[in-house]
């Protein structure tokens, strides 16, 4: 049997970084990409090959893709999408240029990686491309404008990709995480003291108690889970037969799309507030 390979995105930590390891195991070729050279070298030593790929970065695209497609011999089984960066701050706070930014690698990068690959899959005749979204892709939350609005768009691109794609062999499939361990909450604060001005903000005492989740270390919450809970919903996109359009992954996830469904947008909105 031929060995399936995959190309992954923000492989250098989280839950890209477990999907590498999981899949690797699982017998797949696994291409772990990563937005830094140092994290690519990090991941080789560790057996991968590890094209350097930045969403932001065209020819980082362009090469990456094409280095991995002359290791396959030109095919590439499966794309996971799952590179991302947050910049937390109320909306009013938001400056056009950190959503320009946050759009630049969340939605715009992926997208032209996506626009990439589907040649490569439609002269093959198969292929799955799997999108990795977030509860914030279909619910809103406070703080998190910046993020849920990349999300959103994320979720709208792939549902009609996967619309347009229905007469084809090429999978489209979201997987929607909720609160997963790991280092968005860290790699969020560079973006964060860049662009927001919280000190200037009417919202100042309000964004105290944020900036305490924000910078300090704390337990994970009771819902929390390891990246491994969504390696496996990743393993069960990649080889089901009839593969699910959506996977969550966490507890908040199937109750808010259960909530959103049966509650109307004002009694929703009561519920998150609550928290």
């Amino acid at each position: 049997m031929t060995q399936k390979s995959i190309l992954i995105t923000g492989s250098s930590s989280g839950i890209g970084l477990d999907a590498a390891r999981t899949l690797r195991e699982a017998g797949w070729r696994v291409f772990a990409s990563c937005r830094k050279a140092e994290d690519c070298a990090r991941l080789q030593a560790e057996g991968f090959e590890s094209p350097r790929i930045d969403y932001t970065d065209a020819e980082s695209m362009v090469n990456g893709l094409a280095e991995t497609l002359e290791a396959t011999g030109g095919t590439l089984d499966a794309l996971y999408n799952n590179g991302a960066h947050a910049c937390p701050g109320a909306v009013e706070d938001l400056p056009v240029g950190a959503l320009r930014e946050n759009f630049e690698t969340n939605v715009f990068g992926l997208h032209e990686l996506t626009r990439l690959v589907i040649p490569v899959m439609r002269a093959q005749g198969y292929g799955r491309i799997i999108n990795c979204s977030s509860v914030l892709g279909f619910v809103g939350y406070k703080w998190r404008g910046s993020y849920a609005a990349t999300k959103f768009a994320l979720e709208g691109l792939t549902d009609v990709l996967r619309l347009e794609m229905a007469s084809t062999p090429i999978k489209i499939i979201l997987i929607e995480p909720g609160p997963i361990t790991s280092e968005m909450r860290n790699n969020a604060i560079p973006h964060f003291e860049k662009w927001i001005d919280w000190q200037g903000s009417a919202r100042r005492d309000a964004y105290k108690e944020e900036l305490d989740r924000l910078y300090e270390q704390t337990e994970p919450s009771k819902y929390e889970l390891p990246p491994s809970a969504v390696s496996k919903k990743l393993l069960l996109a990649l080889t089901s037969a009839n593969p699910k359009p959506r996977y969550f992954v966490t507890k908040p996830t199937h109750l808010m799309g259960f909530m959103k469904r049966i509650l109307s947008t004002r009694m929703l909105d009561k519920l998150i507030l609550r928290g």
